[in-house]
């Protein structure tokens, strides 16, 4: 019971727990790391000092036409050797790498004057390579793919990838003020290599290397340019526009990249798929023969039909009916048709012999590639002082022979002529050198009290060799006695003379004149 004075309190009601708003956390985080950077990270960033750097590089100047010409000679001049450390040097000169950021980031600005510029400098400057690389090409006498070619003949995802790194690390250089970096990003994204190959394919009409070399070098123009547009947005180079504009934009990157995908992935799966054939070939056929049995690597060329697979193999047991089990397993394992060719070479029993044997076919193809050498090299040579093309050129390599017909040369005589083959003799000793001249006036033979003097005998020598090369028989004329003497001189040599006596006077006693019989 309660008196007047007490008051009368109503039972309290429980609290109810406050609701959880779930969304809250994820907001906050977004919103802590986008402080984070933008307080911490682009807060430093001088918009105006860094997007004048990035113009500076982006437009044509007579440096820029200069540096892209250099940079193209010098890249295919190493595709073409096969010099990995030329090819190298040509990345470092590239300055196409200017231009191509310079897009990105007038894209990522709205600036699409500045983007018409960079689209410009860029046009200009991948056709000046090409065309300049691809005339480079058609004056040389080099024209065969070499590894460094084939190497950017085949683009795939992992390219796209390289050069979507390198352009991240190229646009961080560029907005922090460290663009001696781009060194770097220039040899790993290599610009130029793939357009230098573009300008071979196109020399040499080779639209495969052609059409894969462009498609390198178009995806890592786009994955560069968009990449470095995607770096200067989050770095806060943008311009004002509404959210929709913005999402299309970032939609059309993102179609870009996945379109660049899809070819480059495709490539990708084909590789991977001939790297698991490989592996397959070699497990299969090592499997077919005794333990103590080396194989070869297998050469197997997959755009063959049925698919060509040949192999060399150091056994000390022969397999009669190697190609058909072997074939058999492989068109089971691989589910395509092959043709196989296995070459079998029997070694003894020792575990060593079929290394040894292995490594002595290592050395004589070795030698063999040597001796190819050698010859490309006696032919190039042999062409260039005869002035004819190197498939002028005869080379009998059993008999370690080669023959060239020389085209007339301004101012050089016969004598001319016979030291230029001797020059190149002397450089190919274990060679027979035959240079065949131009039909030429002969000397006249000067004679001595007891035949020809000493003059003479240089000159006869020098009527002989033109007639041994040529094969035209000669005609001598001159005093009964001293002609009958050369002639029966140049008859035992191997050379067809024949003599005509003239009048005993004094003019004519003194030189037997020589003239070919066609004359």
């Amino acid at each position: 019971m309660t008196t007047q004075g007490d008051k009368q309190t109503a039972p309290a009601e429980p609290v109810k727990p406050a609701a959880i708003d779930t969304a809250r956390p994820v907001q906050s985080i977004a919103a802590i790391v986008r402080d984070w950077w933008s307080g911490e990270v682009a807060a430093d960033i001088n918009h105006s000092k860094v997007l004048l750097r990035i113009a500076e590089e982006s437009s044509t100047t007579a440096r820029y036409l200069f540096m892209t010409c250099m940079s193209a000679g010098i890249a295919v001049l190493g595709l073409l050797l096969s010099s990995p450390a030329v090819v190298i040097g040509a990345m470092l000169l590239s300055p196409l790498m200017g231009p191509i950021l310079g897009a990105g980031f007038a894209l990522a600005e709205g600036k699409f004057k500045w983007l018409r510029l960079c689209a410009r400098a860029i046009l200009i400057g991948t056709v000046v390579s090409i065309l300049f690389t691809a005339a480079i090409v058609w004056l040389s006498p080099l024209q065969t793919v070499t590894d460094e070619i084939a190497a950017r003949t085949r683009p795939n995802l992992f390219d796209l990838l390289v050069a979507l790194f390198s352009s991240l690390a190229g646009s961080y250089a560029m907005i922090r003020g460290r663009e001696g970096t781009i060194v770097g990003v220039a040899i790993a994204t290599a610009l130029m290599p793939p357009l230098a190959v573009v300008g071979y394919g196109l020399a040499t009409f080779n639209m495969t290397v052609f059409g894969g070399a462009l498609l390198l070098y178009v995806t890592n123009l786009l994955t560069i340019a968009l990449t470095a547009t995607v770096m200067a947005r989050l770095y806060g180079f943008r311009y004002k526009r509404s959210a929709q504009h913005g999402m299309t934009e970032s939609a059309g990157i993102l179609l870009t990249f996945v379109l660049l995908a899809i070819p480059l992935g495709i490539s990708l799966t084909q590789i991977a798929r001939e790297a698991n054939g490989q592996r397959i070939v070699n497990s299969v056929i090592e499997d077919s023969f005794d333990p103590l049995a080396r194989v070869e690597q297998p050469v197997i060329d997959w755009d063959a039909d049925p698919i060509q697979i040949s192999a060399y193999v150091y056994t000390p047991e022969f397999e009669s009916d190697a190609d058909e089990q072997i074939k058999r397993r492989l068109t089971n394992n691989l589910g395509e048709d092959v043709a196989v060719t296995i070459n079998q070479f029997r070694v003894g029993t020792d575990p060593g012999a079929a290394e040894q044997a292995q490594l002595a076919r290592a050395r004589e193809q070795q030698q063999a590639a040597a001796a190819e050498q050698q010859v490309a090299s006696l032919t190039e040579r042999l062409a260039l002082i005869s002035g004819v093309p190197p498939s002028d050129v005869t080379i009998d390599r059993e008999n370690r022979r080669a023959l060239v017909s020389a085209k007339p040369l301004d101012g050089l005589s016969l004598a001319g002529y016979r030291a230029l083959e001797m020059r190149a003799a002397a450089q190919a000793p274990d060679w027979e050198i035959r240079l065949r001249p131009p039909i030429l006036g002969l000397p006249n033979i000067e004679l001595g009290e007891d035949g020809p003097s000493e003059a003479g005998k240089a000159q006869l020598e020098l009527v002989s060799w033109a007639a041994s090369r040529t094969g035209i028989p000669i005609v001598l004329s001159g005093a009964d006695e001293a002609t009958t003497a050369i002639v029966q001189s140049l008859t035992e040599a191997g050379v067809a003379a024949s003599g005509e006596t003239v009048s005993n006077t004094r003019n004519n006693t003194d030189v037997v004149t020589a003239r070919w019989s066609t004359q």
